[in-house]
């Protein structure tokens, strides 16, 4: 007789791997799962989920993914039919052109789509063949966590919202990655831990620390997409454990950019052309340079019949990534985040432990580089890839996340000195949620006889500067802009949806007309109320009009 099960899911969707957690009900464990046909399973790693796509027909949606894409040899040839690091790509505004397949423009939210839809359907009931660990028929997946990047752009975590929404599943909830990872090391009350998180893609460092709440049956903070009847650690009368996020930065960084500075060096050096196979070579030897001092691949151009020998060792990588500025870059973003800390009253002394996360962290160069500024034996690398997926699963089991806003928001000027469109900040990054206080500004018409008034809000990229991303050829590849500036991406800029307040009688310049007030809750959403200084009439009134990152 088969009974009903309900079970909680995790997904680290990362650049080059994803990884699957399920929390078990027997062990009261997390459980990284292997799907036949998906996952690549390696005696020295968990399974893993290779990040790639390829699409066989594009007007249908059908798609190969995962490991299934390397086992047909499908990840070696130019074809425009096959996609990797693609999650770059999605909620960002491209440079280049996208491909057409079937008659269709195939964008990377659609390919990302696909990627996640074909792991869920592994998921869901009915599982056959079944994971490895066993599978009821009549499962039902009651909570679902995914993990974001730090530095991920609302429009990402609104794709990723889309996507989701739809499924047959209670409860769905995103979680930052390295927050998710120091769960998932298991860190003690009272502990003040680093995570280094560097995958395939992103940089994101993160201060975590434990702490045990004590009002009990509170639904939990983060950003939540939906519930179900049921919610989450209510009526449970026990003390609830509280991740307090501290600090933390980002950047749009990861093993992918270094495969192709590997591509780029032996380009140079050896002529070799740039194609999905010679970025697999060099990811290769990448790997290879973390377990050995030296490594060898061997190259065959199956057009000119030419064979091509790659030999790279640890001090040549090293000076590649030098040439990159690649340690610069680094050294930067663990400056922002010390002063982050120190800010809170944290100094270096004051962290108990560092984790590493990511496979980019496997790295000798990158070990190194963190053991500049932590003593080693504080320095932990024995669940890079599989720490986030079981951590986020934590979320399930009653803790609960207090965090803070990682980007500024703010709304769109013209500035006349400069000639151009401006941001003017309203909420500052850094700012907890839900907030106690709102934002309030006071605005007029521009024109004679104005019958409303816009504001276009916008969510404000990190000062670390802004990353553009862009086709090189067939490659996506990733570069940093200088000159101070910083990335933008409008979050209501679209008809309908710009206009907050209808004037009647219609306004003109020389007073202030309306009093807006801006506030975030603790879902973090952006809300504003809209005050009409004329009539005294209340023209909005806590109006969500964003979800914020």
């Amino acid at each position: 007789m088969k009974t009903n099960s309900t079970v909680s899911y995790a997904i680290d969707f990362g650049t080059s791997n994803t990884v699957i957690a399920r929390w078990n009900s027997l062990t009261q464990q997390p459980e990284t799962l292997n799907l036949p046909g998906l996952s690549l399973q390696l005696s020295q790693n968990p399974p893993l989920i290779p990040s790639l796509v390829y699409v066989e027909d594009a007007s249908q949606g059908k798609v190969i993914v995962g490991q299934s894409v390397r086992d047909r040899g499908l990840d070696i040839a130019n074809n425009p039919r096959f996609f990797r690091s693609f999650k770059r790509g999605i909620g960002t505004a491209l440079q280049g052109f996208l491909p057409e397949l079937d008659g269709k423009m195939v964008r990377f939210e659609e390919v990302g789509e696909w990627f996640i839809s074909e792991i869920i359907a592994k998921l869901l009931p009915p599982l056959a063949p079944p994971y490895e660990g066993g599978g009821l028929e009549n499962e039902k997946i009651e909570s679902l966590i995914l993990t974001v990047p730090v530095d991920s752009f609302e429009a990402y975590r609104h794709w990723l919202t889309g996507v989701c929404k739809s499924l047959p599943v209670e409860q769905i909830r995103l979680l930052d990655e390295p927050t998710a990872a120091a769960l998932g090391y298991g860190i003690a009350e009272g502990e003040i831990l680093l995570v280094v998180d560097f995958g395939g893609g992103t940089l994101d460092l993160s201060l975590v620390r434990l702490d045990v709440n004590s009002q009990s049956g509170t639904k939990p903070l983060g950003f939540i997409l939906k519930w179900g009847e049921k919610l989450l650690g209510e009526s449970s009368g026990q003390k609830v454990r509280l991740a307090r996020v501290l600090a933390k930065v980002g950047q749009n960084l990861g093993g992918a950019d270094l495969d192709n500075w590997l591509v780029d060096y032996f380009a140079q050096t050896q002529g070799l052309s740039k194609s999905p196979l010679t970025t697999r070579l060099a990811e290769r030897l990448k790997i290879q340079l973390s377990e050995k001092e030296s490594a060898t691949e061997v190259y065959f151009n199956d057009e000119t019949f030419e064979s091509y020998q790659l030999k790279l060792n640890r001090d040549t990588f090293d000076k590649i990534l030098q040439e990159h500025q690649f340690f610069d870059i680094l050294n930067e973003r663990m400056t922002q985040l010390l002063q982050q800390a120190r800010r809170n009253g944290i100094e270096v002394s004051d962290i108990d432990g560092v984790l590493l996360v990511g496979g980019t962290v496997k790295i000798p160069a990158v070990q190194n580089w963190v053991k500049q500024y932590f003593d080693e034996d504080k320095i932990r690398c024995d669940k890079p890839f599989e720490a986030i997926a079981q951590g986020a699963l934590q979320l399930a089991q009653g803790i609960e996340v207090q965090d803070f806003l990682y980007h500024s928001y703010g709304i769109r000027y013209w500035d006349r000195r400069n000639n151009c469109h401006n941001w003017h900040p309203i909420i500052r990054a850094g700012q907890s949620y839900p907030m106690a206080d709102a934002v309030e500004l006071l605005l007029g018409a521009s024109v004679e006889n104005q019958p409303s008034i816009e504001l276009i809000i916008g969510e404000l990229g990190a000062d670390s500067g802004a990353t553009e991303v862009y086709f090189e050829g067939d490659r996506l590849v990733t570069r940093q802009l200088s000159g101070g500036k910083i990335a933008v991406q409008a979050l209501n800029d679209r008809d309908g949806a710009r206009s907050i307040a209808q004037l009647t009688p219609k306004g003109n310049p020389g007073s202030d007309r309306i009093r807006i007030q801006f506030t975030v809750d603790r879902d973090r959403a952006l809300r504003i109320s809209v005050d009409d200084l004329l009539t005294n009439e209340t023209l909005l009134e806590n109006r969500v009009v964003a979800q914020l990152s």
